[in-house]
């Protein structure tokens, strides 16, 4: 287990790379520079500002310094937050999207796998076709569409729940509920589908002769196999959440870190940009090394 750990860790490495560079790429080539602002900056201090921040040295120059800089663990300086660090930005705006993702995670994983369980203990009855259609209307509408109509009903309307914001625990019942209705849906979908097939596998159909009940068949038997679908769209999902969603906290005012990589990619805030794909690209791969290693615990005949 350590060894296959280790190696998948080096593997990514070239991964990570490429992204690297892609993702300078694409940030330097877009129209604009950080210091671009509605009134034009006189050329002597726009190049300044440049020597000062290496944005005259050429490209690979740039890449290599930014990329020693990642190694030693400095996100660099932030170009429109010149008070603060890219890593200090992070710092204060991950907790709040975790925050908000992990709750969305529970709500949405939780009860997706719990829907799933009940439709297809019910195949093809009322019940089953109702929880299915109305997860795929889950998965149907995006997310703003989700967040504008439940502020205009559950905020606006009903006058239930705040609108916008993170200061009490009633402010995140909106947003968790627009972040976690379509993991809801996938997650349901998969978990019938798959708990389906597993329940007409000969094991299941072996454990059934012997005289065990239906509870102990789905929940010892059928649950582990059935999870590795469910896990395997976690993994990337999950750190999509903790890494916020960039419509959610739009909508709702919430400083998390979708909403600064919008603030940053509009202002052309270059580290920070850079910054925030590093973070994600390494939640990305982290999890899917746990989705393989959790394969070998949910099923032993993966570890083969």
């Amino acid at each position: 287990m350590l060894r296959y750990t280790v190696s998948r860790l080096i593997s990514a490495v070239p991964t990570l790379a490429l992204v690297l560079v892609l993702a300078f790429s694409l940030v330097h080539a877009a129209p604009g520079g950080p210091f671009d602002t509605e009134r034009a900056l006189p050329p002597e201090t726009e190049a300044r500002l440049n020597e000062a921040y290496g944005l005259d040295q050429p490209f690979w120059v740039q890449f290599g310094n930014y990329v020693g800089g990642l190694l030693r663990g400095d996100f660099g300086p932030s170009y429109r937050y010149p008070q603060s660090t890219v890593g200090e930005l992070i710092a204060d705006a991950f907790p709040v999207s975790a925050t908000l993702g992990l709750l969305a995670l529970v709500v949405g994983a939780g009860l997706g796998i719990a829907i799933g369980i009940v439709a297809a203990l019910r195949q093809n009855s009322v019940l089953d076709h109702v929880l299915m259609s109305v997860s795929m209307t889950g998965i149907s509408v995006p997310g703003f569409v989700i967040a504008p109509l439940a502020v205009l009903l559950f905020a606006v309307t009903l006058r239930w729940l705040p609108a916008s914001g993170l200061q009490t625990p009633a402010h995140y019942v909106l947003p968790v509920f627009a972040l976690a209705l379509p993991m809801l849906a996938y997650v349901a979908r998969l978990m019938r589908a798959s708990l389906v097939e597993t329940l007409k596998s000969q094991f299941i159909r072996t454990a059934r002769s012997q005289g065990l009940s239906s509870r102990t068949l789905v929940f010892r038997y059928a649950m582990k196999p059935a999870l590795i679908p469910v896990v395997s769209y976690l993994g990337p999902a999950i750190a999509a959440v903790l890494t916020g969603s960039v419509v959610i906290e739009q909508i709702f005012n919430i400083p998390g870190i979708g909403r600064l990589f919008i603030q940053g990619a509009l202002n052309r805030d270059y580290t920070l940009v850079m910054g925030l794909v590093v973070l994600y690209s390494s939640l990305l791969i982290v999890m899917n090394l746990i989705v393989d290693l959790l394969y070998g615990v949910l099923d032993p005949r993966v570890r083969y």
